[in-house]
């Protein structure tokens, strides 16, 4: 019978199959593609075997005997069929029990015995030969399930589309090795190495068809249909007989129009066939894939893979969530309904739901449909059509009753996808999906959305993208198979998905059913959504969806309004008595009677007494006016609070400083902070009055108005105020007078902060009054060009949702944000006790929680009344519904607490467990009166005023006028609270001012209140610690952008306790142990909750939910709002106690109290946390809580996070129930912004911070109503965006920044200089001449002693009047510093940047480096013995101080002035700064110090840092030292200075003197200054014969010297050090001849002979006064000058690291090895041999000289030269020339003598002269062995000396870096 139905298909009969198989395969949840289609027999063929391919009995290895095919069950896993019954094999018992295979051959899995490699992946291109009549087929073995082996088989004995007609047995081929004629699965199972462990049954083990996909390779494609694919799907009762309709389509029922074959449904015979044959080939296995791919099933430990085995015989209840929804009516439905007279969506009750597709009458009217009149009110459904692709038809009559949407149409142009775009994703163009696949894709998506969800775009956009990624290059889906393939989508839907299918344009199939919905009957069976589909071969694929479910259109049709317009909405109806219908259903009680007249009896039965306003039971009654007196409690601990700052508000403010500071480096000199000196603020808020005393509550509370100086501390709190203004009518009037302000002050920086910035972003071109509001404001104020181009106006928005600042227009650049840190962030900063911030992400993680009551909740009681009043009220707003359905439950909750029990089962658990613990919590055990506030969100005034109104309305007829307060709270008005409420506050909070009123919600701490929240935003208002439940059930798929959504549940966000986040479970538990839950509630409420395990992961009784409990009654008395200390007056500020051991835990977005009095200030630390003593340790380790707390010390409070109340729409975006399922950060950012390409990659929850702004602004293009939508191009170079979570503290931390922003700004105008006093006191008499006489100095006599303190941990010079040595103790460790503010005649560094100086230290635009010419400058060096080259780099603005060659390329000298010249603006000394590593912080612009006049200055650095010098001075000469001295010391740099200008010098007398100029004439001195001299002062005497010391300029005192009468008579000039004491008095003396250094006017000339060390790295300058001095030489110090030097922690002339010469041994070296024995092992160092030789005697000399230490009288002598031997050991200077003034050494004996390179003027007789101890030491250091040998010998030291072998030292360096050895000896 194999063959007998062959040839005879009939088309009918051929549809239905197809229809039924691939219909099966949907319904299955299983991951790989079911069974779809079976071998089609065309025609009857025969079979075209040959009789040679069949082998013979006697080859075969077992036999098999046929058996009846059952065709009775079918299964998604064919592995686990039962094998009775179904077996059609051949073969004995047990036929898989075979003998070994043959040896030789192979048996890898995969591969034949031959060796042949089977595997689909191995094989899939290669070309295999397939026999006429053969199929290639999978097959699956269990020893590699994850390959597929091919096989050919025989075409006969595989089983039809039905599971039926295969013949018995078996034929087939082996693809790998060609062995052909296997009759028996069990011998080709065998050859193929199946390995199995089962009987071999060709059933079991072919599972897959074998298709050639688009690129000819061999693919999977669908399952082999064994079976009949209906029957196990459903139960047994289920009929599986055909429809009788199905057989009669004719063409034109099939969509054709006219009789001949266009259509692709009129075909007939083969052609028909043929097409429907390739139809299932490609297109539906390309369509099924996509299923498989795009939509798994829900990742449920509830899922399985597949159906249940044979013994289930149908699917469990419990498991219902496969795939799709399988209706109980699927088979039997007509899989398509010919078009009859009946209207085509009429279904009546009893019949199944309407078929899938509906073919329509043909509209007659063209591309018009009219509306058909009385739409909503006959059908009760508003219908919404989903512009999809395609050309919609034009509208007329009755248009409002429908809504045309835009909301998936982005979904559909990928085709708009830019190169760049498809790059980004991942794409290229050829992965774009036509529009077929398209359709196909929205039907799946449709098909597969729950009851109550809607379309959301975001999730439609990822499945296509998804789809692109995964199924690149499938089979494509020609239009003539569209229809059928969207009539199996759809057929899926359980008929909530049909599909309309027309050949002409989109409005017949939009016409035709509106009218069927206008004529059906009122309550008919809808189908959800209608997807109507033109298949026209004119315009191609079109589509469009109609939305005919009741929720879903008016959800969609709600949510394309905005919140203006859907508030306008309401206020319409409200006004229009639209609402009447719905206010008098609600007249009623949920139990039928009437609700004021029940109200009224029980007032009358109360007879003027209410209940206990926090005492007793609320069934407790007295006389209400007994009730009104009785006052809490008073708790005085509120005022033991400070306000204080967080280190992660710290950390913030330190970031935004830091990004200030970025601006002002950056180099565009879009500000410039070195020009400010005030800082200066404006804050706008919101039009929120309760936002501006919020606001100003801050300022004052912080002290930030008398930390800037602002404000004078007796009025800072009353002018707070003033610095808050709300975005209102008058926000002009206010601005324009800041502005002025900012024009008038330019030295004061003002920061303009926009607070909860993304608020308001509209255009001010689009802007206008709205709902009451002005709009634009915001764009008008900030944007404004005043704003934009003020240079001292820094602009600052804040923003807890900024996406609306972060779109490609952003007026914000991406590193100008600074983001909150998140708690992941923060891990390591915080201890155990610290507050932990609770935000959106972690109410949604709140849900794994698993604790019984979860605190993010959806009230699905609720729900399911909101969708019954919904159907029955389709004009109105949902949010109307909504609101007068929750006011009901509200009104029926507080009644059945009181006067009606009964009412209890009618209201949702969630409001019951509310308004209960709302009503008890004041009353209970340890509460003092406190009790909860409960936040309900109602968006529309006017439904918030209806609220407020019943709710106190029935509250004061229950008797509870006193046991809490209903509050209205608007941004339009301030706090309104009756007088009673507000004594018992002040009670609560221990204020004793009569007038104290509350101003902020933070105000109401403590008082049991329902607040109603208006307005069309959350602004930003900060709620109180007793803040417990937050009421959005009113907030539904209206609010479906991430900062509409998120915002409203941002009001829920604080700070919670720790444990909360570590052990969610036990913190949860505990909060409500020791509550007392009234005996008699207990039983009446235990009932399940109404929103069951499925929303919140749990369930449990009511009791064990929470829902008659209230948090830890220990927490009333510790949970307290804000003292009134600033509002309440000085009697109570004094009664603080700023000293207690507890700490107020809160942060500046949340209220404390700012404690300074009048007379009293408060220490600064406990309000102004300055950048460098805050710190986690100065400040409490708690972070910022989000409304105050203040604890007892013994037991501190818990702080459990916020209950919130959700509406179903909004819980599912939060809650993320399934993988699948679209979150709220995947939502459009804000309503403003729209998606800037229609595909995007999916934002996900770890995207955050600059991440998250980097998405937002690639992907993300303002609106044209936006303020950024005509935005420059460049983002605004001073605005700077913060953004951080709602309520976590960003107030705080912009209050702080202002306060650090003002330090630093006063600390750039300040430096840290040395403020030292020098060592030995002044003697002499007082002088008032204001310049030397050359006779006076000569009488004085040189103090060789260095006075500096910067020298006291150098060697003692000695002389005959010794200063007191300092002992080891007595040291300081490190030199000490004072802060001094820069005077305008300060030296400034690389980082000062103003108008009056940018010329003189940056290079014009026009100028380059390349201008700088490299002069070359050489000249021979008498010292040195050689010619010494050397380099300028000069400018071309500075060529004017130099002489050139008439060919100007030869530099000849540079221009010296002369000593006669009478110029008093001129500066005749050239100024040489030698500097390295300072090319940023060294003082090297003089310009200010100069006066701006013209002056010369030459920086010497070395080779290696020109060009770094270069960059950062590009307009200073620069002098170049020889590459040679990169390693020396400071004193190279001296000596080059000094020989180079000596040289100038007489080159310049011999150019002046060919002018007639005489050569004494010339300018002999240069000015030798440090690069860390920062200012200079200048004694001035007062009239009443006082001194003054005022700053200078450079030039002032530079010219003051050289004027001196006789100046070329002095060597060196110099002034002193400055020191604090010297603003006391002046200085005895205003002349001395002592050391110069720092600051050295240097007469070149007279120190001809005497040179600088040009070896030393210390002390250089010591020494060369000391060989000044002792020439005879004048040294003159004016004393009545002082300079003041800049502490520079970086650069100088620092030591060297230094570290082994081969890296062998890292570790730290010291001092002791610098030097070794010569030839000894020890590690060679790398550093140079000076340097380890001073450092080694600064160290180690009391081994060199052991009697010398301390030991003032025996000084160590050192003749030519001062070597720093160490503090303890003073030394004795000697000059060895003739005629040099050296000290009086008879009666001199010393203790060492010191001989450092000595010359030839020292020779034996003169050391004959001095005296030494018995037992004093020699130490002789030359530069190699041999000269010191040299040396020995030729002073005859070992006369006197005794020298040993071991004695000879040398530095520790290689011999390449030419150490210095020395010789120590002892005097005998």
């Amino acid at each position: 019978m194999g063959n007998s139905y062959a040839g005879q298909l009939k088309s009918a009969r051929f549809e239905e199959a197809l229809h039924n198989s691939i219909e099966a395969s949907l319904r299955s949840s299983s991951g790989d593609p079911q069974p779809i289609f079976t071998q089609l027999y065309l025609e009857p063929e025969p079979y075209p075997g040959n009789v040679e391919d069949i082998k013979p009995k006697n080859e075969l290895t077992g036999a098999e005997t046929p058996n009846h095919d059952m065709n009775g069950h079918s299964s998604n896993d064919m592995e686990d069929m039962d094998d009775d019954d179904d077996s059609d094999s051949s073969s004995p018992p047990l036929p898989y029990l075979q003998a070994p295979p043959p040896d030789g051959c192979c048996t890898l899995d995969g591969f034949c015995q031959a060796g042949k490699d089977l595997r689909l992946v191995s094989i899939a291109t290669e070309a295999i030969d397939i026999p006429t009549g053969f199929e290639l087929v999978g097959a699956k073995s269990p020893s590699v399930p994850e390959h597929i082996l091919v096989c050919a088989v025989d075409r006969r004995f595989l089983p039809d589309e039905n599971g039926k007609n295969a013949l018995l047995g078996f034929s087939g081929n082996c693809v790998g090795c060609g062995e052909k004629g296997f009759r028996y699965f069990t011998e080709f199972s065998n050859h193929i190495n199946l390995k199995l462990s089962t009987q071999p049954k060709k059933q079991k083990h072919l599972k897959y068809y074998l298709v050639k996909n688009s690129q000819g390779a061999l693919t999977k494609g669908p399952l082999i249909c064994w079976k009949d694919c209906k029957t196990r799907q459903f139960s047994s009762s289920a009929s599986t007989s055909k429809p009788s309709s199905a057989s009669s389509l004719s063409s034109k029922e099939n969509g054709g129009t006219s009789g001949h074959s266009s259509s692709p449904y009129s075909l007939s015979g083969k052609d028909r066939h043929t097409l429907l044959y390739q139809f299932y080939r490609n297109a539906k296995y390309c369509i099924m894939l996509l299923i498989t791919v795009f939509f798994p099933p829900p990742a449920s430990s509830a899922m399985n893979s597949g159906p249940p085995k044979k013994r289930h015989r149908s699917w469990h209840p419990s498991h219902p969530s496969t795939l799709v929804p399988v209706p109980p009516t699927a088979v039997p439905v007509p899989a398509i309904r010919p078009i009859v007279c009946s209207p085509v969506m009429t279904v009546s009750v009893p019949q199944p739901p309407a078929p899938a597709v509906i073919q329509p009458q043909p509209v007659t009217a063209g591309e018009t449909v009219i509306v058909p009149d009385n739409l909503l009110n006959s059908s009760g459904v508003r219908p919404v059509i989903l512009i999809g692709h395609g050309t919609l038809p034009y509208f007329y009559g009755n248009v409002g009753d429908i809504v045309v949407s835009p909301l998936l149409t982005s979904c559909y142009k990928s085709s708009q996808l830019t190169e760049k775009n498809l790059e980004l994703l991942g794409l290229n163009s050829s992965q774009l999906l036509s529009v077929e696949t398209m359709i196909l894709l929205t039907l799946q998506y449709l098909a597969r959305l729950g009851p109550h969800q809607i379309p959301l775009r975001e999730e439609l956009e990822q499945i296509v993208l998804k789809a692109m990624l995964c199924c690149p290059g499938g089979p494509a889906i020609v239009p003539a198979q569209l229809p059928w393939l969207a009539r199996l989508e759809a057929s899926v839907s359980g008929g909530s998905v049909q599909v309309v299918v027309t050949h002409n344009s989109l409005g017949e199939g939009i016409s035709e059913s509106l009218r069927t919905l206008s004529e059906g009957p009122l309550h008919q069976c809808l189908p959800t959504y209608v997807v109507i589909v033109c298949a026209s071969k004119m315009s191609g694929s079109e589509f469009c969806v109609l939305v005919l479910g009741k929720y879903q259109a008016r959800a969609l049709a709600e949510g394309m309004l905005t919140t203006n317009e859907f508030l306008k909405e309401i206020s319409y109806e409200l006004i229009t008595g639209k609402v009447s219908v719905l206010a008098s259903h609600f007249k009623t009680t949920s139990l039928g009677d009437n609700l004021d007249k029940q109200l009224v009896r029980y007032q009358r039965r109360q007879k003027g007494q209410g209940a206990l306003a926090f005492q007793g039971e609320v069934t407790d009654h007295i006389h209400s006016q007994e009730a009104a007196s009785m006052l809490p409690h008073s708790d005085r601990e509120v005022l033991n609070k400070i306000f204080q700052i967080y280190p992660t508000q710290l950390k913030v403010a330190r970031s935004l400083l830091s990004q200030v500071c970025s601006i002002a480096d950056s180099g565009t000199q879009n500000l410039d902070l070195g020009r400010f000196c005030k800082v200066d603020f404006l804050i706008l808020v919101p039009p929120s009055h309760i936002l501006v005393q919020q606001t100003a509550q801050r300022i004052r509370q912080s002290g930030v108005l008398v930390d800037l100086g602002v404000e004078e501390s007796s009025q800072a709190n009353q002018k707070s105020e003033k610095y808050v203004v709300r975005l209102d009518g008058d926000v002009h009037a206010k601005m324009d007078a800041f502005m002025r302000k900012v024009k008038q002050n330019p030295y004061t920086l003002f920061v303009l902060i926009h607070d909860n910035s993304h608020v308001d972003l509209t255009s001010a071109l689009s802007g206008s009054v709205c709902h009451g509001e002005l709009q634009g404001l915001a764009d008008r104020v900030v944007n404004c060009p005043e704003v934009l181009t003020a240079i001292n106006l820094l602009v600052l928005q804040v923003s807890c949702f900024p996406y609306t600042l972060q779109t490609h227009q952003s007026r914000i650049s991406i590193h100008n944000e600074v983001h909150w840190p998140t708690n992941e962030s923060l891990q390591g900063e915080r201890s155990p006790k610290d507050l932990l911030y609770f935000g959106l992400g972690d109410y949604s993680k709140s849900l794994q929680w698993g604790v019984a009551s979860p605190i993010l909740r959806c009230d699905d009681a609720f729900e399911k009344m909101v969708h019954t009043l919904l159907e029955r009220h389709p004009h109105l707003h949902s949010m109307v519904i909504r609101s007068y359905l929750l006011i009901q439950q509200y009104t029926e909750a507080m009644m059945a607490l009181t006067s009606s029990p009964s009412l209890r089962d009618h209201i949702t658990p969630e409001t019951l467990a509310m308004v209960e613990d709302l009503i008890n919590a004041p009353s209970r055990e340890r509460s003092q009166g406190r009790g909860h506030m409960l936040l309900v969100r109602v968006p529309s005034l006017q439904l918030a005023m209806v609220a407020r109104e019943r709710l106190e309305d029935v509250r004061d007829k229950l008797g509870l006028s006193l046991c809490f307060a209903v509050l209205l709270g608007s941004p339009a008005s301030e706090l309104s609270l009756p007088k009673v409420y507000i004594n018992r506050l002040r009670v609560l909070r221990g204020c004793e001012n009569e007038d104290w009123a509350p101003k902020t919600y933070e105000d109401l701490e403590g008082l049991p209140c329902i607040v109603i929240l208006t307005g069309k935003d959350p602004l930003g208002e900060t709620f109180p610690r007793s803040l417990k439940y937050c009421d959005l059930r009113l907030i539904d798929s209206s609010y479906l952008s991430r900062t509409a959504l998120e915002q409203e549940v941002g009001l829920a966000c604080t700070y919670v306790s720790s444990s909360v986040m570590r052990d969610p479970k036990k913190a949860m538990a505990s909060g409500f142990d020791g509550e007392k839950v009234p005996t008699h509630d207990r039983d009446e409420l235990e009932r399940p909750q109404s929103n069951g395990s499925a929303n919140t992961r749990a369930s449990g009784s009511l009791v064990e939910n929470g829902v008659s409990s209230s948090d830890n009654a220990d927490t009333f008395p510790k949970a307290s709002t804000s003292h009134c200390a600033v509002d309440c007056g000085p009697s109570d500020i004094n009664t603080t106690e700023i000293g207690s051991q507890t700490m107020f835990k809160q942060e500046c977005d949340s209220p404390g109290s700012h404690l300074h009095s009048k007379d009293s200030k408060t220490p600064p630390s406990l309000y102004s946390t300055s950048s460098t003593s805050s710190s986690p340790s100065s400040s409490s380790t708690q972070r910022p809580s989000q409304s105050t707390q203040c604890g007892r010390p013994t037991k501190p409070t818990r702080v459990l996070p916020r209950t919130v109340i959700m509406s179903r729409a909004a819980y599912n975006l939060l809650s993320g129930e399934s993988v699948s399922q679209l979150c709220s950060f995947s939502l459009l950012p804000h309503a403003d912004v729209t998606w800037s390409s229609p595909l995007r990659p999916l934002i996900t929850s770890n995207l955050q911070g600059a991440e998250e702004s980097m998405y937002y602004r690639q992907w993300t293009t303002a609106r044209q109503h936006h303020a950024d939508h005509e935005a420059p191009s460049v983002p605004h170079p001073r605005r700077l965006l913060l953004s951080g979570p709602p309520q976590v503290g960003k107030t705080g931390a912009y209050l702080q920044f202002l306060r650090i922003l003002f330090k630093m700004l006063i600390r750039l105008l300040e430096v840290d200089v040395y403020d030292e006093n020098e060592v030995q006191d002044e003697e002499g008499h007082p002088g008032n001449s204001i310049w030397p006489d050359i006779e006076d100095i000569h009488k004085l006599s040189f103090d060789s002693f260095p006075c500096d303190p910067k020298f006291k941990k150098a060697s003692l010079v000695y002389s005959e009047k010794m200063p007191k040595f300092l002992t080891e103790e007595e040291m300081p460790v490190d030199r000490k510093t004072t802060s001094i503010r820069l005077s305008r005649f300060a030296a400034h560094n690389a980082f000062h940047h103003c108008e009056q100086c940018h010329h003189y230290c940056e290079a014009s635009p026009s100028s380059q480096l390349s201008e700088c010419i490299f002069h070359a400058f050489t000249f021979s060096s008498s010292m040195l013995g050689e010619e010494v080259q050397l380099q300028f780099v000069i400018p071309k603005s500075k060529e004017q101080h130099f002489v050139f060659s008439q060919q100007g390329s030869h530099l000849e000298s540079m221009r010296l002035p002369l000593i006669s010249s009478k110029d008093l603006d001129l500066l005749k000394s050239p100024i040489f700064t030698p500097t390295t590593g300072r090319q940023e912080h060294g003082l090297l612009n003089l310009f200010h110090a100069m006066e701006g006049t013209n002056h010369l200055h030459i920086l010497v650095v070395k080779h290696f840092e020109m060009t770094l010098y270069r960059k950062y001075w590009p307009n200073h000469i620069l002098l170049v030292l020889p590459a040679m001295f990169n390693n020396a010391g400071v004193g190279a740099a001296r000596f080059m200075i000094k020989e180079l200008s000596y040289h100038n010098l007489e080159l310049e007398r011999n150019r002046l003197e060919e002018q007639g100029v005489k050569r004494q004439d010339v300018w002999p001195f240069i000015l030798m200054m440090d690069d860390s001299c920062v200012l200079w002062n200048a004694h001035h005497e007062t009239p009443d014969g006082g001194s003054v010391l005022t700053n200078v300029s450079l030039k002032s005192v530079l010219q003051h010297i050289e004027n001196t009468p006789k100046i070329s008579l002095y060597a060196l000039c110099g002034t002193r050090k400055w020191s604090s004491g010297l603003s006391h008095r002046a200085p005895l003396i205003p002349f001395s001849r002592s050391h110069l250094h720092d600051f050295v006017l240097l007469n070149v000339d007279l120190t001809q002979n005497v040179q600088y060390d040009l070896n030393r790295y210390s002390c250089e300058e010591v020494d060369f006064n000391l060989r000044v001095n002792s020439s005879g030489l004048l040294l003159c110090r004016f004393n009545n000058f002082s300079l003041m030097k800049k502490h520079i922690p970086v650069g100088g002339n620092k030591d060297f690291l230094v570290k082994p010469k081969l890296m062998e041994n890292p570790a730290l070296i010291s001092p002791s090895q610098y030097v070794c024995a010569p030839d000894s092992e020890q590690t060679l160092l790398d550093a140079p041999a000076q340097f380890l030789l001073e450092k080694f005697l600064q160290s180690c000399s009391h081994r060199l000289f052991p009697m010398a230490i301390h030991n003032r009288a025996n000084p160590v002598l050192s003749i030519d030269s001062y070597l720093n031997i160490g503090p303890k050991i003073s030394v004795c200077y000697i000059n060895s020339r003739p005629h040099s003034t050296n000290l009086n050494h008879q009666g001199l004996v010393f203790s060492g003598l010191l001989l450092y390179l000595s010359d030839s003027f020292v020779v034996s007789g003169l050391l004959k002269k001095f005296h030494f101890l018995k037992g004093a030491t020699l130490c002789v250091i030359c530069q190699d062995r041999s000269s010191l040998r040299q040396t020995i010998v030729r002073l005859e030291l070992e006369d006197e000396w005794q020298f040993r072998l071991r004695d000879e030292f040398q530095t520790a360096n290689c011999s390449e870096d030419r150490p210095l050895y020395f010789l120590t000896g002892r005097h005998v």
